[in-house]
Parts: C-alpha cells; structure tokens; sequence
C-alpha cells in the first residue's frame, strides 16, 4: 500500500477543499439541538402559561384532597346559644356513629334550669291556627282579633324545664394541639403557641386577644378564625359556634358501617362472634350476617364496586376478542402480498382507518346515545376502535412475512388455502396472539376511561364518586383496584406472550 505525503495532502486539499473541512452543521450541531430544545420548552412554557397556572394554583386545596384520599374526617359542631349553654352535635352519618363518645372530646357537663317557648295544649272549644286564620276577616270586630293574639301568646308561654348542657369542652388535635372551649372565650393551642378568641354572640364577632400566627387566618376584623393543625385536621370559630374537623388515617368503616350489629369490634370480637358468638339475627347466621353487612356496606358498596369492576373486566375482554375475530380474515384482504387486488386492498384499510381515527371516547359516547347506558356500549366502541388498529397491524406483519416458506408450501402442490395455512400462519400466528394480548391489558385500563361517560363498568362509578367532591376515599378504593386488575392481567399477559413468542423466563 503507497502512503502519500504532505505535499500530497496539500495538492489534493487544495484542489477538494470540501473534503477535509467540516460544515457548519457538523461543527456546531450538538449546540443547534440543544438550542432547539430550548427554544421549544421557553415557546411551550408561554404559550401554556405555565408559569401563571403555578403561581394561581390553590396547592392547599389539592393538599387537601390527596389526604382525603387516605384519610377521613370526623366532624363534631359545638353549638352556642345565647344564654352561654353549648351543645355538641354530630352530622347524621357521622363515621362514629348515633351515639359518638370519642375520648378526645372531653366536655364539662351540668344539669340547668333553663326557659323554653313551650306550646300549650289546646283548651276545650279552641280553634287551631289554621282554622283561626281561616275564620278571620277584615270585617271581623277588634275585640276578636285581640282575644285570639292573647290566644296565641298563651300557647307560647314560656316554661322553665331542666336540660343537661355543656360548659366547657376540650379537644385534642394531636400532641400539643388543643382546643378548648367556651361560651364566651376559645382558645388555640398548637406547638407551643397560644391563640386567645373572644365571643360575642351579640355583635356576632370573634376579636383575637393578639397577632394571628401564620397557622391562623382572620380575613377580617370580627370574622371567624380558620386555624390549621396540620394533618391532624383544622377548626373554624364563630361566634355561636366552633367547627371541628379532626383527621384520622385510614379509611373508616370499611367492612362494618354503624347499622351493622359489629360496628366498633375488633377482629377479635368479630371473629368470636361469627365462629362461636350466639345468633344476632334468629333468621340467619352470625358468619352470613356479617358477610352480608360488608357486601352491602352503604357507605363502601364493596358488592356493587366488584360488580362493576367485573363488567370492566368483561367488557375488555369480550370487546378485544371480538375486533380480534374481525380484523383476522380482514387484514388477510388487506394485505397486498396475500391479496392481490390494489382496490380492495385500499378500501379495507382506508376502513381501518376510519375506525382507528375516531377515539375510544368518542365511539363510546355515540353507542351509549344508540344503545343506552350500559356495557354493550362501552364494548362496542371497544371493538370498532381496535378493529382498525389490529386490523393495520395484522396487515402489516403480513405484508413482511418471508415468502420462501410460502413458495415451499406452494412448490408441493398445496391449495391456496394450504399455502396460507402452513405457510403463513406459523409465522404471523405468535405475533396476532401476542398483540392481540397487549390490547386486552391495554384495553381493561380504557374501559375504566370510557365508562365514565356511561359506557358501564366501575370508571362509571368511579366517575359518581368523584364528583361528589367528598368521596375521595371511595374514589382511591376503586383505584387501588383498577390498579390490582392492571397488573394482575400485565402478569398474566406477559406470561402468555413469552410462551407464544418461545422466551420463556
């Protein structure tokens, strides 16, 4: 081999300069690249506003809603009447029950004397309000009218009765957060610092005794006082009453709500109940009852939530093999290698297309209007949607299958239908089953999605339950369950795959 030399280099360089020198976009195209990224993310963050969408975001509120999702509320009222007696009240379906007693409200009880409008009963030859109002004319003489106003102040007498109040009350928000209350005064406690509330009922106003700290909001002078405890929960004071939201982790009444006879046991007792507790209920078993109570739990719904989420599964299922039985013979005709007709091969993908390029969603929404709510709605978007996309993806692992084994089958003297028999299908087989197995995982995610616009199936429910806006418990339920299907079938599919393809971990 001649090696050149310098002078050589110098002539050829000289002659061909392009050869030996580098463009423009050689020399500096790892900086263009970058450059352009950048450019693109600055273009995309003005043109979302991304920066704006940040700083107006209530971070607090969506703080919020993530602990709901893993924890509950329970929310007593403190009521305070004019004459200073406090009552405490619980919502109707309170998480604690009719008979709520927890151990961190601690509450001073006394037994008063206290004057209450009474309605008197009604003496012989009265008449009632309505029919009094009824028999009154303008015509009527002012004598009458007078007599039934002393009437009706004598049925409204006031009666002095006995009645067991609160006068004080104490509530435990978490180690070194406590609020205690009184009828004229509240006073806040958290990690140290002491918030001092005046009440007064009269003027309807809440005057702090100092500067709120910062875990303490006050809008205005008088207004109620929001204070924060963190993620043991908040408290709102007002002037005749003190909001109390006390947080717990977990979800509450899961398998047992506060109608069920084992409300508020412990395994323990539960489970000594069903195997060797006396009957609760004459008509049934202890073990039947309480399977019952938890598949018809109100405030979980765990029978009507499998239900449901059965039919998602169903629906997948039944949608992907059905588009899969279809796109099989189609994408036969679709390919050109397989069937030679240019027409037909255009028309049938040109249809796949159609399929494909309307959405999931939107096939969805138009057989839920045909059909109906329900889940032959959502499989039948399923199957039109991945029709198409099986059918183009059947066609082309057709179109580049290798054609010498076609030519062997073909070379004995083998029927046309032989040939795509033992010529075709052991090559395309494995991958058919293989996606077709992608799209039913793939497809038991879609069909949470389609069923929130009524397509069936528990995204239906999921979708109820968030917009209540307070179930989001419920909500990170039926989540965590979609996400146990998910990959429960990713395994499954997986495996199946591996088996079909001959790579078997």
């Amino acid at each position: 081999m001649q090696t050149m030399n310098m002078y050589e280099l110098e002539v050829i360089a000289a002659r061909h300069p392009s050869i030996l020198q580098r463009s423009v976009w050689q020399r500096f195209k790892i900086g263009f690249i970058a450059g352009g990224i950048l450019l693109y993310f600055v273009f995309a963050w003005w043109f979302f506003s991304i920066g704006k969408v940040v700083s107006n975001a209530n971070w607090s509120i969506a703080g919020s809603y993530l602990a709901d999702w893993v924890s509950y509320e329970v929310r007593p009222d403190i009521l305070i009447a004019a004459d200073g007696a406090m009552e405490i009240t619980y919502p109707r379906f309170d998480p604690l029950g009719p008979n709520a007693n927890p151990v961190w409200l601690n509450a001073t009880r006394e037994t008063v004397t206290r004057t209450a409008a009474v309605p008197a009963a009604p003496s012989a030859g009265a008449t009632t309000p309505a029919a009094r109002s009824s028999s009154f004319s303008f015509m009527a003489p002012a004598a009458t009218t007078a007599k039934v106003d002393e009437n009706a102040q004598a049925a409204i007498a006031p009666q002095a009765r006995q009645e067991e109040i609160v006068t004080q009350a104490l509530v435990e928000m978490g180690r070194g957060r406590t609020v205690e209350i009184m009828p004229d005064r509240v006073v806040l406690a958290r990690d140290g610092e002491t918030i001092m509330l005046d009440l007064d009922g009269t003027r309807d106003t809440v005057d702090a005794t100092a500067a709120l700290p910062d875990w303490a909001e006050q809008r205005k002078p008088g207004a109620k006082v929001v204070a924060s405890f963190g993620l043991s929960g908040w408290v709102e004071v007002q002037a005749d009453k003190v909001k109390i939201r006390k947080r717990f982790f977990g979800w509450e009444n899961f398998f047992f709500d506060t109608n069920s006879a084992f409300f508020d046991k412990s395994f323990a007792e539960v489970a000594g109940l069903v195997f060797a507790g006396e009957r609760l209920d004459p008509a049934r078993s202890n073990l039947s009852l309480a399977w019952n109570d938890i598949l018809y739990n109100p405030s979980w719904q765990h029978l009507d939530v499998w239900t449901k989420l059965l039919q998602t599964i169903v629906m997948a299922f039944i949608g992907t093999l059905f588009a899969m039985i279809v796109a099989f013979p189609l994408s036969f005709l679709a390919a050109r290698n397989i069937f030679r007709n240019r027409l037909a091969n255009q028309i049938i993908k040109r249809f796949f297309d159609f399929q494909r390029s309307v959405d999931m969603l939107i096939w969805a929404l138009f057989f839920t209007r045909a059909f109906g709510p329900g889940p032959l709605a959502g499989m039948s978007a399923i199957f039109f949607t991945d029709t198409g996309t099986l059918g183009k993806l059947y066609a082309e692992a057709l179109e580049n299958i290798d054609d010498k084994q076609r030519e062997g089958v073909k070379s004995v003297g083998a029927a046309p239908l032989a040939v795509q028999r033992f010529g075709v299908l052991p090559q395309v087989l494995p991958l058919f089953a293989s996606q077709a197995l992608y799209f039913w995982e793939s497809n038991t995610r879609s069909a949470t999605i389609i069923g929130a616009v009524g397509a069936g199936g528990i995204g239906l429910k999921l979708w109820e339950a968030m917009r209540t806006n307070s179930d989001w418990e419920n909500v990170a339920y039926m989540v965590v369950l979609i996400l146990i299907v998910v990959f429960v079938f990713d395994g499954i599919s997986n495996a199946l795959r591996s088996r079909l393809m001959g790579t078997r971990h």
